[in-house]
């Protein structure tokens, strides 16, 4: 039975080694696990920084994103970005990502405060952009500009 329910601490090495897994297996980049596991528990002591979602399979933890609140002036209400998703390999196209944007979702629908979803994906990923236009979402409205250190 598939159940999703906000992280606890208590889930920090299994979201700190997905997130090792997501960066090597994406974006061909070794994370160092020291920085990743403090950002992680910078999260959990610190929860405007975001929330932690996971999707379980059988009491087993089968995916993870992070959820960040952006305040939209235009809007009056904060709009939900998606980072950091990872899927275990064993579940992909089974729907684990879509239920936990359902999930997510559901909780926007049901909150005059928040103004909606969204995510950035790299543009090579062919997959992550398939099951996001599968379940809904478009790329027609902006382009994503950034400067990184």
């Amino acid at each position: 039975m598939r159940k999703i329910e906000w992280a606890s601490p208590e889930n920090l090495e299994y979201i700190v080694a997905s997130q090792l897994k997501m960066a090597l297996e994406t974006e061909d980049l070794e994370l160092s696990p020291t920085v990743v596991r403090k950002g992680v528990q910078a999260v959990f002591d610190d929860p405007s920084k975001g929330r932690y979602l996971l999707c379980l399979e059988e009491e087993k933890v089968c995916g993870v994103l992070i959820v960040i609140n952006e305040w939209s002036d235009w809007r009056n209400g904060n709009v939900q970005w998606i980072h950091s998703v990872f899927v275990e390999k064993d579940q992909r196209g089974t729907g684990v990502f879509k239920s936990m944007y359902e999930f997510l979702k559901t909780k926007v629908e049901a909150d005059d405060l928040l103004a909606g979803l969204r995510l950035y994906v790299d543009k090579t990923n062919k997959n992550a952009i398939s099951v996001y236009q599968k379940i809904g979402m478009n790329r027609d409205h902006y382009h994503m500009f950034e400067w990184l250190k």
